[in-house]
């Protein structure tokens, strides 16, 4: 009571220059029409804005909810249009229709762990073996490749990175289709190398490069990345440095994909081996 006291007695003039004012300021709205449609006028713009600031924040907060719905209308509209494609017909495809040459289903998944400062890189998915993860499923993030599956438990999965020394994938030039083998070098994340392109080869800053389906591991035509410089490597081909089109600082949410004809295919290829 007495910390009180002192408080109202040290500012008191205070307290009542406040109340006063309020006072004036109330009679002044009240008695004056146009005062008063101002004020609720300003009122009103102050409580509209933060409105708008509380929706934002709460829309931010919700995107990892959105993001995830999001990923899982892409998979379920990609195993609609698989699906689609099978009950049309089954046994005549156009050779130049790149979709219909191999089938495949995708899954969503979301990386729960990432490395991108080793040599040998790898990342953690929050799907396995329960969700229809395997080895040798190709990963792939909204922008490129991003791996292959190596290993999986019952909810998680295993991805060697694409930047790590040991992964190798079939790539070609969107140009004029010529493919080689591209592999990173284990210097800077943002980039990979692709060889055996021959030198007679016209290739061009900027140029696209995409996947063949030659592992089976891959669909065809998954963006790479682009050409940001070659030279000649002192034999017949070029090495060309890519410029990734996955940020692997940034990987998220990515699709996994099988290949149900894989197995056929590796098989049907060891026995000519």
């Amino acid at each position: 009571m007495r910390n009180l006291l002192n408080f109202l007695a040290r500012y008191i003039n205070l307290i009542l220059f406040i109340l006063f004012e309020g006072i004036a300021l109330y009679l002044v709205i009240n008695s004056n029409s146009y005062h008063n449609s101002h004020v609720i006028n300003g009122i009103r713009g102050i409580t509209r804005v933060a409105e708008e600031k509380i929706t934002n924040i709460k829309n931010y907060l919700r995107l990892h909810e959105i993001n995830v719905n999001l990923a899982k209308e892409n998979i379920a509209l990609r195993n609609s249009i698989e699906q689609m494609i099978k009950k049309e017909d089954q046994l005549f495809f156009s050779v130049s229709d790149t979709i219909h040459r191999q089938q495949y289903i995708y899954t969503a998944g979301e990386v729960v762990n990432n490395s991108i400062n080793k040599q040998k890189n790898f990342f953690t998915l929050d799907k396995g073996r329960k969700q229809g993860v395997n080895t040798d499923m190709a990963v792939v993030s909204p922008d490129g490749i991003a791996g292959m599956i190596i290993g999986s438990s019952d909810n998680f999965s295993i991805g060697m990175s694409l930047i790590n020394i040991d992964f190798r994938v079939s790539c070609r030039m969107k140009s004029n289709k010529y493919f080689g083998s591209l592999a990173w070098d284990g210097r800077d994340y943002r980039y990979a190398i692709l060889n055996e392109i021959p030198q007679h080869v016209p290739v061009h800053v900027g140029d696209t490069v995409e996947t063949t389906n030659f592992s089976a591991i891959f669909p065809e035509g998954i963006m790479v990345g682009i050409v940001n410089d070659f030279e000649k490597s002192g034999g017949d081909f070029y090495k060309i440095k890519v410029a990734l089109a996955t940020d692997f600082k940034k990987l998220n949410f990515v699709n996994i994909i099988g290949n149900l004809k894989k197995t056929e295919q590796q098989d049907l290829e060891k026995t000519y081996q």
